[in-house]
């Protein structure tokens, strides 16, 4: 039996981790067994760089390092924490941020823009390179900015950043980038879908989007 991989991808704010556990739970109550990730691990040796980072606690920021090394810190936190994994162990294995997050974060940041795309240079190195698991499915969960930045502002204290936002979360224009990034992945690719999770600048229900997402996966025969 192969375990199907379903990752969880959107902009900070964009009410992933609600969507990541709502999904876990009606695959659950289905009668499949879920396993899961996110990512980046901040308690391990590279996830806690990758924090510091992020939070410029050493006076160096994540938007700061170049395109591919900043993507070499993600994709090496991947690799450290799939050397458990074993396909088969369950029916599915949901990730809440993956490939497709480091793909995008490391091409829209203000420093890259007007250098090569790293798109393709992050999936040969995470699936080609470390032979990372690639996924059934990538939803991507599209919320206005607006939105999301108000969904940010809502989060509370967090190991790596206490209780402010990281040096993406802070910048607004990265965040439209980093939407746009994703709509044209999704355009390219077929095992990426878009969900549309807000309208008149309103967030959905959780249930509205949720049944969104259990539509596709039907749709895509990946539940019964």
């Amino acid at each position: 039996m192969k375990t199907r991989i379903i990752t969880i991808e959107g902009i900070d704010g964009s009410g992933k981790t609600v969507q990541f556990e709502r999904l876990a739970s009606r695959l659950e109550e289905l009668g499949y067994s879920v396993a899961r990730r996110a990512f980046p691990v901040y308690g391990s040796y590279f996830g806690k760089q990758i924090g510091r980072f992020l939070s410029g606690a050493d006076g160096v920021k994540a938007t700061d390092v170049d395109q591919k090394s900043m993507a070499l810190w993600f994709a090496l936190d991947r690799y450290m924490d799939f050397k458990d994994y074993r396909d088969g162990d369950t029916d599915f294995l949901l990730i809440n941020r993956y490939v497709l997050s480091n793909a995008v974060y490391q091409s829209i940041r203000d420093g890259d823009i007007g250098k090569p795309d790293v798109v393709d240079y992050v999936l040969e190195l995470e699936y080609g390179v470390l032979g990372l698991p690639r996924p059934d499915l990538n939803f991507f969960f599209d919320v206005e900015t607006e939105c999301a930045k108000a969904n940010v502002e809502k989060k509370g204290f967090r190991d790596y950043i206490g209780s402010g936002k990281d040096v993406y979360e802070a910048d607004r224009s990265i965040q439209q980038r980093a939407s746009e990034k994703y709509s044209e992945l999704a355009g390219r690719f077929d095992d990426t879908v878009i969900i549309k999770c807000t309208e008149n600048g309103k967030m959905l229900a959780i249930e509205t989007i949720s049944d969104r997402v259990m539509a596709v996966l039907k749709e895509r025969g990946l539940i019964e």
